[in-house]
């Protein structure tokens, strides 16, 4: 009995002091720093520090707004979802579907967007 009250006093206090529960989705911000940053770079530049010169295709500078008005938002949304190789693009980027949540890829998009300002 006292094991089950101290795990819904635990429950309460991460809905009352956390809001939505225990689990809370990151940022597109820190999304984007964590999964795409190595390659991308913390400002969306191309040039992270896992891009280097030998790889077969250099990293999309997001910051090119002529380039990123190119793709549409589902274009984005399918490379979030499903990597490189399934959009045509570089193997080397992985697919982020099963990592990611519906909202955290809409996300994505949408700071990607900011940061080609187009």
């Amino acid at each position: 009995m006292v094991r089950y009250f101290g795990i819904a006093v635990a429950v309460v206090f991460s809905i009352t002091f956390f809001g939505k529960g225990i689990a809370m989705a990151a940022s597109a911000e820190a999304n984007y720093k964590f999964y795409c940053s190595q390659c991308h770079g913390l400002e969306g530049k191309g040039d992270g520090p896992n891009a280097t010169k030998s790889q077969p295709v250099s990293p999309r500078d997001h910051t090119n707004a002529a380039e990123m008005k190119k793709l549409t938002d589902q274009d984005i949304v399918n490379v979030i979802k499903s990597g490189g190789s399934a959009t045509s693009k570089s193997t080397l980027m992985p697919p982020w579907g099963k990592t990611l949540t519906e909202q955290e890829i809409n996300g994505l998009k949408d700071y990607l967007r900011k940061l080609c300002k187009c």
